[in-house]
């Protein structure tokens, strides 16, 4: 199913067994097959949304959102201080849904992930996204915003003569290894636009601060292209997309969690580990020095308070 056959062609992508096999056949039918389509997937769900993660170190956590037909979804992928990619949930709403953000955030520090040396999360820009993770891991939890999202937000207030221009000036912005210029050099161009564009202005001003955080913790190289986005996250959507090509119709919520589930564990055996893995250790030194003096989160109480 996951590799686009269809229930009705199933039989025929069966291994020959031999024609007297073949018609004394069971569980070949299409209703057969859903059958246990929907029971694996649902095992899948069950799998991934319940991952011990208390045994690995988390440096790097990404949600982002996906729509699958009319279903809005949050998924979030990790990543290991070996910079080994892992799915590590999945949750049926919006991104900008306070409740649906919290219960995903709530669910992944229940399970376990160790936050005391501070935890990076990248995350598409939506506020109650934000708003969930510091809640559930305080001041351990520094959030850095996908540049490709803002950008996109800002540029989305321009007529297309001026997209190019303010983009080369974002980017140069974000390209500055020093956190205090960059910051001067955003709050520059928000000035600039402010009289003409205001929309633009206050679209960059929006978490300004938290699209410098890589900044902030000195992270360059192939690194900062992976930490800079949610990249890694939507190249796991397109493979969950992929997967559910022939799907031509969303009965509801729980198929399209069962079928994102699915696809992102059959994603996590195409992952190679992410670019700049080897800067890593430097990432890890960075966090723990950035929240060493910042109190945690009592996760039961957390518990307790959702």
């Amino acid at each position: 199913m996951l590799a686009g056959i269809s229930t009705r062609k199933y039989p025929v992508a069966l291994e020959p067994v031999g024609e007297a096999v073949e018609q004394t056949a069971t569980s070949t039918s299409k209703s057969a097959v859903s059958r246990r389509f929907v029971a694996a997937t649902a095992e899948r769900l069950a799998e991934l949304c319940a991952r011990p993660l208390d045994q690995t170190r988390w440096p790097i956590v990404m949600l982002d959102g996906v729509h699958l037909g009319e279903h809005p979804l949050v998924v979030a992928l990790g990543v290991t201080d070996d910079g080994t990619k892992v799915p590590l949930g999945v949750v049926e709403g919006s991104t900008e849904n306070a409740t649906v953000c919290t219960r995903l955030v709530a669910n992944l520090a229940d399970r376990g992930p160790d936050a005391s040396r501070g935890v990076l999360f990248v995350i598409d820009g939506g506020k109650a996204l934000a708003k969930a993770i510091r809640a559930a891991f305080g001041p351990k939890a520094l959030i850095q915003r996908c540049r490709r999202h803002k950008e996109r937000n800002i540029l989305g207030h321009l007529p297309e003569s001026e997209r190019p221009l303010i983009q080369r000036k974002l980017r140069a912005a974000w390209a500055n290894e020093d956190h205090d210029t960059a910051l001067r050099e955003l709050h520059a161009l928000g000035r600039a636009l402010d009289k003409k564009r205001p929309g633009a202005a206050a679209s960059l001003r929006e978490g300004l601060e938290d699209t410098l955080t890589v900044n902030r913790l000195g992270v360059t190289g192939s690194l900062l292209k992976t930490v800079e986005s949610t990249n890694p996250v939507e190249s796991m959507i397109e493979i969950v997309r992929h997967h559910s090509r022939r799907v031509k119709r969303w009965q509801h919520g729980e198929m399209a969690l069962r079928w994102t589930a699915a696809g992102m564990l059959a994603a996590e055996g195409q992952f190679r580990r992410v670019k700049g893995f080897r800067q890593l250790p430097q990432l890890l030194v960075a966090l723990n020095e950035a929240t060493a003096d910042q109190p945690g989160v009592d996760h039961l109480d957390q518990r307790v308070t959702a």
